[in-house]
């Protein structure tokens, strides 16, 4: 598990001083959307590719930027579209102290940019296939919470979470979602999130053999086993890999009472909540507007096994990225959606520099 300490940003910093100051006199790069993904597995070009290296090679990001004290230590721009992508590592830490960081760095103006996150997660067979790409509307705090060790659960209790402002699951009245013991949903702008699924719902996104087998196993779960398209539905963060029909169970129950039964779990990943905190944070500030953001995650892998096989042999099926039932076409199906919201917005900055979009 990897930390970035707020050391770090001191480190940032200090290293860009030299690098920085040449910059914070003269005019800022001007940054139409940021591209924010949190991982690559090695080069950003040229092999494998994490959720980084499509949008360098593809978009692309040709000019590269330095950011010493990152946990990637570059990030990457389009001086014709002017979209500035990051790979901010893996976690929560590392998420909230990336988008501080550039929030924070003089050498560009983010007040009227956009950020989209584009990354992959896995996904709840009850709600859609693997290779999905998911437009979330609001993001819920799975890492946020009371919790019982499952061998002394009270007997009519759904599962041993609470809320941590709460002594039972269904604590009522609903605490607050943002208090001084922390910040549990987020509520994503509607009509932007609703303007990004228009605009890409129609995209098809490839199927293979391996993609139908992986579908044909969760036999019991016909959203599961549907081609994989562009859908709307809430992710839920947290830094627990957690995997298994009970944990599943619980993440659909608390993502439907910390909405008031209006979401719908569908996509699973770590760094949502980070990201939408630091946006908040440093809205306060003026430094960016933190309605402009989307979270685009494509299902690279179920939450849950099939019927007949245990948690335990998932995964250890799964126990590496690269074997995960659906990384490749995830990762693809992050860009090719992804892109094309970011390059509407680029392409339309006349219109959407001041106005956000809106579904038609």
């Amino acid at each position: 598990m990897k930390f970035f300490h707020a050391l770090s940003c001191a480190t940032f910093l200090t290293l860009c001083a030299g690098n920085i100051s040449a910059h914070a006199k003269s005019k800022p790069i001007p940054v139409r959307v940021v591209v924010v993904t949190t991982f690559e597995i090695g080069k950003d070009t040229g092999d494998t590719p994490g959720e980084f290296q499509n949008w360098v090679e593809k978009l692309p990001l040709s000019r590269e930027i330095p950011a010493p004290g990152t946990d990637h230590d570059v990030m990457r721009y389009n001086p014709e579209l002017h979209v500035l992508g990051i790979a901010s590592g893996e976690g929560p830490e590392h998420m909230a102290s990336a988008i501080t960081a550039l929030a924070l760095d003089p050498r560009f103006d983010l007040r009227h940019a956009y950020f989209v996150l584009a990354g992959i997660g896995g996904i709840d067979p009850n709600f859609g296939p693997v290779s999905a790409a998911v437009w979330a509307p609001r993001v819920i705090n799975g890492g946020l919470a009371h919790l019982i060790d499952p061998r002394e659960i009270p007997k009519a209790w759904p599962d041993g979470f609470t809320p941590v402002q709460g002594s039972t699951p269904d604590e009522k009245p609903r605490p607050p979602l943002h208090s001084g013991m922390g910040d549990v949903a987020y509520t994503l702008d509607p009509q932007l999130v609703q303007w990004a699924y228009g605009l890409t719902k129609n995209v098809a996104l490839p199927d293979s053999p391996e993609l139908r087998a992986a579908r044909a196993r969760y036999v019991g779960f016909p959203a599961a086993q549907k081609p994989a398209s562009v859908m709307l539905g809430d992710t839920i963060s947290g830094e627990t890999f957690w995997v298994g029909a009970l944990m599943n169970k619980w993440a659909e129950r608390w993502v439907s009472y910390w909405t008031d039964g209006q979401g719908t779990m569908a996509t699973t990943a770590e760094e949502d909540i980070a990201f939408c905190q630091a946006l908040a944070l440093q809205g306060k500030a003026g430094r960016v507007d933190p309605k402009r953001a989307l979270i685009l995650r494509t299902a690279s892998n179920y939450d849950m096994p099939p019927n007949g096989e245990s948690a335990s042999e998932l995964l250890a099926a799964e126990a590496h990225e690269q074997g995960f039932s659906g990384f490749i076409p995830a990762v693809n199906a992050a860009y090719t959606v992804g892109s094309v919201v970011v390059r509407n917005i680029a392409t339309n900055w006349d219109r959407y520099e001041k106005t956000m979009p809106v579904a038609q």
